[in-house]
Protein backbone atom coordinates (compact mmCIF):
# COMPACT_ATOMS: atom_id res chain seq x y z
CA UNK A 1 0.00 0.00 0.00
CA UNK A 2 1.23 3.48 -0.91
CA UNK A 3 0.31 7.13 -0.34
CA UNK A 4 0.95 8.64 -3.75
CA UNK A 5 3.77 10.82 -2.40
CA UNK A 6 6.49 10.02 -4.92
CA UNK A 7 9.96 9.93 -3.36
CA UNK A 8 11.91 10.44 -6.57
CA UNK A 9 12.45 9.14 -10.07
CA UNK A 10 14.53 6.44 -11.72
CA UNK A 11 15.41 5.28 -15.20
CA UNK A 12 13.59 2.19 -16.44
CA UNK A 13 14.60 -0.27 -19.14
CA UNK A 14 12.33 -3.03 -20.38
CA UNK A 15 13.76 -6.28 -21.72
CA UNK A 16 12.28 -9.55 -22.95
CA UNK A 17 14.02 -12.92 -22.69
CA UNK A 18 13.86 -15.73 -25.21
CA UNK A 19 11.49 -17.58 -22.89
CA UNK A 20 8.95 -14.78 -23.08
CA UNK A 21 9.66 -13.29 -19.63
CA UNK A 22 9.53 -9.52 -19.44
CA UNK A 23 11.76 -7.73 -16.97
CA UNK A 24 11.92 -4.11 -15.96
CA UNK A 25 15.17 -2.79 -14.55
CA UNK A 26 15.06 0.50 -12.65
CA UNK A 27 18.19 2.48 -11.85
CA UNK A 28 17.90 4.98 -8.99
CA UNK A 29 21.00 5.66 -6.89
CA UNK A 30 19.04 7.42 -4.15
CA UNK A 31 17.09 4.20 -3.41
CA UNK A 32 20.18 2.38 -2.17
CA UNK A 33 19.75 -1.39 -1.87
CA UNK A 34 16.22 -2.71 -2.43
CA UNK A 35 15.68 -6.05 -0.73
CA UNK A 36 14.61 -8.98 -2.84
CA UNK A 37 10.85 -9.46 -2.48
CA UNK A 38 10.25 -5.81 -1.57
CA UNK A 39 7.44 -3.87 -3.24
CA UNK A 40 8.04 -0.64 -5.13
CA UNK A 41 5.49 1.48 -7.00
CA UNK A 42 6.83 2.24 -10.48
CA UNK A 43 4.71 4.91 -12.19
CA UNK A 44 1.92 3.83 -9.86
CA UNK A 45 2.27 0.08 -10.54
CA UNK A 46 3.07 -2.12 -7.55
CA UNK A 47 5.95 -4.41 -8.55
CA UNK A 48 8.15 -6.89 -6.66
CA UNK A 49 11.92 -6.78 -6.78
CA UNK A 50 13.35 -10.13 -7.91
CA UNK A 51 16.95 -8.98 -8.20
CA UNK A 52 18.80 -5.92 -6.97
CA UNK A 53 22.11 -4.22 -6.40
CA UNK A 54 23.28 -0.86 -5.05
CA UNK A 55 21.11 1.74 -6.74
CA UNK A 56 19.08 -0.60 -8.97
CA UNK A 57 16.46 -3.35 -8.90
CA UNK A 58 14.71 -5.57 -11.42
CA UNK A 59 11.17 -6.89 -11.53
CA UNK A 60 9.22 -9.37 -13.63
CA UNK A 61 6.23 -7.76 -15.34
CA UNK A 62 3.28 -10.03 -16.10
CA UNK A 63 1.39 -9.92 -19.43
CA UNK A 64 -1.67 -8.68 -17.49
CA UNK A 65 0.29 -5.72 -16.12
CA UNK A 66 1.75 -4.94 -19.55
CA UNK A 67 -1.74 -4.89 -21.09
CA UNK A 68 -3.28 -2.62 -18.44
CA UNK A 69 -0.49 -0.12 -17.80
CA UNK A 70 2.04 2.01 -19.66
CA UNK A 71 5.00 -0.11 -18.55
CA UNK A 72 5.05 -2.02 -21.83
CA UNK A 73 5.88 1.24 -23.60
CA UNK A 74 8.98 2.04 -21.57
CA UNK A 75 12.05 2.68 -23.69
CA UNK A 76 15.64 2.49 -22.61
CA UNK A 77 16.15 4.98 -19.79
CA UNK A 78 12.58 6.25 -19.52
CA UNK A 79 12.01 8.31 -16.37
CA UNK A 80 9.58 6.71 -13.90
CA UNK A 81 8.11 7.77 -10.55
CA UNK A 82 9.12 5.65 -7.55
CA UNK A 83 7.61 5.16 -4.11
CA UNK A 84 8.35 2.58 -1.45
CA UNK A 85 5.38 1.11 0.45
CA UNK A 86 3.76 2.73 3.44
CA UNK A 87 4.99 1.54 6.85
CA UNK A 88 2.73 1.20 9.88
CA UNK A 89 2.95 4.50 11.75
CA UNK A 90 3.90 6.60 8.73
CA UNK A 91 2.00 9.81 8.01
CA UNK A 92 -0.62 9.42 5.29
CA UNK A 93 0.12 12.66 3.46
CA UNK A 94 -1.56 11.73 0.18
CA UNK A 95 -4.36 9.17 -0.06
CA UNK A 96 -4.56 5.38 0.00
CA UNK A 97 -3.00 4.08 -3.23
CA UNK A 98 -2.89 0.34 -3.88
CA UNK A 99 -0.64 0.29 -6.92
CA UNK A 100 -3.39 -1.46 -8.91
CA UNK A 101 -3.84 0.60 -12.06
CA UNK A 102 -7.47 0.96 -13.19
CA UNK A 103 -6.81 2.28 -16.68
CA UNK A 104 -4.69 4.38 -18.98
CA UNK A 105 -5.40 8.04 -19.65
CA UNK A 106 -3.99 10.36 -22.30
CA UNK A 107 -2.74 13.86 -21.67
CA UNK A 108 -4.85 16.25 -23.71
CA UNK A 109 -3.28 19.58 -22.73
CA UNK A 110 -0.50 21.03 -20.57
CA UNK A 111 -0.61 24.70 -19.62
CA UNK A 112 1.44 26.84 -17.22
CA UNK A 113 -0.48 28.02 -14.16
CA UNK A 114 1.39 30.48 -11.96
CA UNK A 115 4.64 28.76 -10.98
CA UNK A 116 3.11 25.33 -11.61
CA UNK A 117 1.12 23.68 -14.37
CA UNK A 118 -2.40 22.49 -15.16
CA UNK A 119 -2.89 19.22 -17.00
CA UNK A 120 -6.02 17.92 -18.70
CA UNK A 121 -6.24 14.13 -19.06
CA UNK A 122 -8.71 12.07 -21.08
CA UNK A 123 -10.57 9.56 -18.93
CA UNK A 124 -11.54 6.00 -19.99
CA UNK A 125 -15.32 5.48 -20.15
CA UNK A 126 -15.36 2.82 -17.42
CA UNK A 127 -13.78 5.22 -14.89
CA UNK A 128 -16.17 8.13 -15.48
CA UNK A 129 -18.30 7.42 -12.38
CA UNK A 130 -15.26 7.05 -10.11
CA UNK A 131 -13.72 10.50 -10.64
CA UNK A 132 -15.39 13.44 -8.91
CA UNK A 133 -14.60 17.11 -8.44
CA UNK A 134 -12.13 17.62 -5.55
CA UNK A 135 -11.73 13.85 -5.24
CA UNK A 136 -8.40 12.03 -5.14
CA UNK A 137 -6.78 10.26 -8.08
CA UNK A 138 -3.33 8.78 -8.64
CA UNK A 139 -1.66 9.70 -11.96
CA UNK A 140 1.49 7.67 -12.59
CA UNK A 141 1.50 7.01 -8.86
CA UNK A 142 1.21 10.68 -7.84
CA UNK A 143 -1.61 11.53 -5.41
CA UNK A 144 -3.52 14.48 -6.88
CA UNK A 145 -6.81 16.31 -6.38
CA UNK A 146 -9.25 16.69 -9.26
CA UNK A 147 -9.31 20.42 -10.02
CA UNK A 148 -11.84 20.35 -12.88
CA UNK A 149 -14.13 17.74 -14.38
CA UNK A 150 -15.93 17.35 -17.68
CA UNK A 151 -17.36 14.64 -19.92
CA UNK A 152 -14.50 12.27 -20.65
CA UNK A 153 -11.76 14.33 -18.99
CA UNK A 154 -10.43 15.78 -15.75
CA UNK A 155 -7.78 18.32 -14.79
CA UNK A 156 -5.15 18.43 -12.06
CA UNK A 157 -3.07 21.37 -10.85
CA UNK A 158 0.62 20.69 -10.22
CA UNK A 159 2.77 22.72 -7.84
CA UNK A 160 6.49 23.29 -8.59
CA UNK A 161 7.49 20.67 -5.99
CA UNK A 162 5.51 17.98 -7.83
CA UNK A 163 7.02 18.99 -11.17
CA UNK A 164 10.52 18.82 -9.68
CA UNK A 165 10.27 15.54 -7.77
CA UNK A 166 8.24 13.51 -10.30
CA UNK A 167 8.41 12.91 -14.04
CA UNK A 168 5.33 15.04 -14.71
CA UNK A 169 7.40 17.86 -16.15
CA UNK A 170 7.96 15.53 -19.14
CA UNK A 171 4.25 15.38 -19.97
CA UNK A 172 3.18 16.52 -23.41
CA UNK A 173 -0.14 16.22 -25.29
CA UNK A 174 -0.41 12.56 -26.23
CA UNK A 175 1.55 11.25 -23.23
CA UNK A 176 -0.10 8.15 -21.79
CA UNK A 177 -0.42 7.84 -18.01
CA UNK A 178 -1.47 5.22 -15.46
CA UNK A 179 -4.64 6.05 -13.53
CA UNK A 180 -5.82 4.65 -10.20
CA UNK A 181 -9.08 6.04 -8.87
CA UNK A 182 -9.77 6.48 -5.17
CA UNK A 183 -10.31 2.98 -3.76
CA UNK A 184 -13.14 4.07 -1.41
CA UNK A 185 -15.00 5.78 -4.23
CA UNK A 186 -14.57 2.75 -6.49
CA UNK A 187 -16.15 0.42 -3.93
CA UNK A 188 -19.08 2.78 -3.42
CA UNK A 189 -19.69 2.99 -7.18
CA UNK A 190 -19.49 -0.79 -7.61
CA UNK A 191 -21.87 -1.33 -4.69
CA UNK A 192 -24.42 1.11 -6.10
CA UNK A 193 -24.23 -0.50 -9.55
CA UNK A 194 -24.93 -3.92 -8.05
CA UNK A 195 -27.82 -2.60 -6.01
CA UNK A 196 -29.42 -1.22 -9.17
CA UNK A 197 -29.09 -4.59 -10.89
CA UNK A 198 -30.10 -6.83 -7.99
CA UNK A 199 -33.56 -6.77 -6.41
CA UNK A 200 -33.52 -5.63 -2.81
CA UNK A 201 -33.99 -8.50 -0.36
CA UNK A 202 -36.81 -8.04 2.11
CA UNK A 203 -36.10 -8.70 5.77
CA UNK A 204 -37.81 -11.88 6.93
CA UNK A 205 -37.45 -14.43 9.73
CA UNK A 206 -35.99 -16.88 7.22
CA UNK A 207 -33.36 -14.32 6.11
CA UNK A 208 -32.39 -13.56 9.73
CA UNK A 209 -32.13 -17.27 10.53
CA UNK A 210 -29.77 -17.76 7.60
CA UNK A 211 -27.56 -14.88 8.74
CA UNK A 212 -27.35 -16.36 12.25
CA UNK A 213 -26.45 -19.79 10.89
CA UNK A 214 -23.91 -18.37 8.43
CA UNK A 215 -25.86 -19.67 5.43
Amino acid sequence: MFTGLVEGTGKATLSRSGGGETRLRVDARWLGQVERGASVAVDGVCLTAVESGPGWFATVVSPETLSRTTLGRQGGGSRVNLERPLRVGDRLGGHIVQGHVDGIGEVRAVAPEGTGARIRIDLPDDLEDCVVMKGSIAVDGVSLTVAARGAGWFEVALIPETLEVTGMSDYRPGSRVNLEVDVLGRYVVEYMKRRRLEPAASVSRDLLDRFRSGG
